[in-house]
């Protein structure tokens, strides 16, 4: 009996071993040949982004958590698993329930941009997993523990910088002209160390500078030395709208050509943005040109109508040396009355033939 009970538990502890060899998969290496991925790099408010993440091979079952940033994305959609978002993270969770027919290779997520968003704000898709495993369930994988991470920018859309000069009159040689030099944006792209510098074409021989002075007291030449700390200084955001107040001083009479640039100092004095302008400087100051007379589409000369001949002459009126006729013609009621009689003559005389 006891040797009956012996073989008897041989027996459970055998089929208890292979039961649990058939029915837990053999833990297998990290799943190496898994790639995430973005369809772009920035992204702007309103717009979307999606990450797609490659498995390297396929998989019956998987749950993956995707961590993103709530001040700046919101989730919209996933393709590849069920999603729960709570906020900050959406987990994916997908089992092949026709045992090992219809895999995945790969899944989506997709999320967007908030809007209202005005700086340049780095930040990235954090992916982890687990509960990886191969089509049929057999083969499972270590779980995705250090995050997998996707950098990418969320940031406005920037509208280009652009510079205006203003000033009134032409400039005068050697005589200072006020100038307004402004630098605008509605959405500046944000520079920490940004440069304004100015350059000049000039007529052979002349020379021009274009001072001016910061909140500091400090005077600048931007053609010499460009303006502001040689280092740069902060710009950027919303309604950028910078205005220097500039003297001018041209040395010879001609046809200048300046040019302003903003430059980054960070990216190897890249230039932003960049504006041209020509200016034309004389001896003397400009008057406005005298009223020119318009000569009708007719080609008459003068102005349409009657002309009137009266002229003055130092001030004395000079009669006209022929007056205009005025009054009725005498001799018009003389020729009605004889032709009245001649017609009541012809009259009688037809009369008495009858």
């Amino acid at each position: 009996m006891k040797k009956i009970i012996n073989t008897l538990l041989i027996l459970t502890i055998l089929f208890a071993f292979i039961l649990f060899i058939n029915t837990n998969p053999v833990q297998a290496a990290a799943l190496d040949d898994i790639e995430i991925s973005t369809n772009k790099d920035t992204v702007n408010p309103g717009d979307t982004i999606t990450l797609t993440i490659t498995f390297g091979k396929p998989l019956g079952a998987y749950t993956f958590d995707i961590a993103y940033d709530n001040n700046l994305l919101e989730y919209v959609e996933t393709d590849g698993g069920t999603p729960n978002d709570n906020g900050t993270r959406v987990r994916v969770v997908f089992y092949d329930s026709t045992g090992g027919t219809n895999p995945k290779n790969s899944m989506s997520i997709t999320f967007k941009a908030k809007e209202g968003i005005i700086t340049s704000n780095p930040t990235d898709l954090a992916v982890t997993a687990e509960g990886l495993s191969n089509p049929d369930a057999s083969e499972s994988y270590d779980d995705i523990t250090i995050a997998l991470e996707k950098n990418i920018v969320v940031e406005p859309r920037y509208e280009d910088y652009k510079f205006d000069l203003t000033y009134t009159g032409g400039p005068i040689v050697n005589s200072e002209k006020e100038m307004v030099l402004s630098l605008t944006s509605s959405m500046g792209k944000n520079y920490d160390h940004a440069r304004i510098i100015a350059e000049a074409v000039t007529p052979d021989g002349g020379n021009v500078q274009l001072k001016g002075t910061d909140e500091t007291q400090t005077e600048y030449d931007l053609i010499d030395n460009g303006w502001g700390d040689p280092s740069g200084y902060k710009i950027g955001g919303q309604n950028v709208n910078k205005v220097l107040n500039l003297k001018g001083i041209f040395d010879k009479a001609g046809e200048y050509t300046i040019t302003f640039k903003l430059i980054d100092r960070d990216s190897s004095d890249a230039v932003v943005a960049e504006n041209s302008f020509k200016i034309t400087v004389t001896d003397i100051e400009t008057t406005p040109p005298e009223e020119e007379t318009q000569t009708p589409e007719n080609g008459a000369e003068g102005t349409t109508g009657e002309k009137n001949n009266t002229q003055v002459n130092n001030g004395e009126e000079n009669l006209p040396a022929q007056l205009p006729k005025t009054g009725m013609n005498i001799y018009i009621p003389i020729v009605v009355v004889l032709i009245a009689i001649i017609s009541t003559s012809l009259y009688m005389i037809m009369k008495k033939r009858k």
